[in-house]
């Protein structure tokens, strides 16, 4: 496939991103599309299909876009002349690879796995810790809310809804991601990101319970200062 396809794809997903501010902007893509050639020249697939794939993976994200068939990504491998076939193949991977829920959806193909690991391998670590607060935050969701625990076997419509917290979305979705990946590659790759969020989220709810103490103490100093002075 000719360089400048791939060029194109690459322009055509950043104006459809343009002003994304939740964590799905192209620099998504790009380092998507830079793991999973990665992860194709350790475990094999034609790179061609892996590339293109990673390129127009979110072009179609029902989270952005909303809708169904992937009009965006078949318009733009029509508009290149793409073999039908190929079109086919990046179609189902695209239309394959999203959590929904379980996680437990495969892509058939090795090249739709390889795509798969990078799109996961970018959720999790530092880069995918902030990407899942910019975008709870795009979509109103608070960071944490005492008392509310994650929830557990949600429908694909069910982990869609905005209902949850952010620091719920790491126990219902991103701690599992570790133990999904399908290519030995991607699971030597997802161990130090992995523990990195759990140490993250030990530092978070340690700081969190901290506040919360400092808070009574300050409000024991108050009421004691208050019975002083009457």
């Amino acid at each position: 496939m000719d360089e400048q396809v791939f060029e194109r794809a690459e322009e055509f997903a950043r104006r459809l991103f343009e002003g994304d501010s939740g964590g799905h902007d192209i620099y998504h893509t790009l380092r998507v599309c830079a793991v999973a050639t990665a992860i194709c020249r350790e475990e094999g697939g034609d790179m061609d299909v892996v590339r293109l794939s990673a390129l127009l993976h979110d072009v179609d994200d029902p989270k952005l876009f909303g809708g169904e068939g992937l009009p965006n990504a078949r318009r733009f491998m029509e508009s290149e002349g793409i073999p039908g076939e190929t079109v086919e193949e990046v179609c189902g991977i695209v239309s394959s690879i999203s959590f929904k829920g379980t996680g437990r959806d495969v892509p058939a193909s090795l090249e739709g796995r390889i795509v798969q690991d990078a799109d996961r391998l970018d959720a999790i670590g530092a880069i995918g810790v902030a990407r899942a607060f910019a975008y709870g935050g795009s979509k109103g969701r608070a960071m944490h809310i005492p008392g509310r625990g994650p929830r557990e076997l949600l429908s694909e419509s069910e982990y869609r809804s905005a209902e949850g917290t952010t620091v719920n979305h790491f126990h219902e979705k991103l701690l599992k991601l570790k133990g999904l990946m399908n290519t030995e590659s991607a699971k030597r790759m997802a161990e130090a990101r992995h523990r990195y969020m759990e140490g993250f989220l030990e530092e978070f709810m340690a700081e969190w319970d901290g506040l919360r103490r400092v808070r009574c103490q300050c409000y024991t100093i108050y009421v004691e200062l208050l019975r002083k002075s009457n």
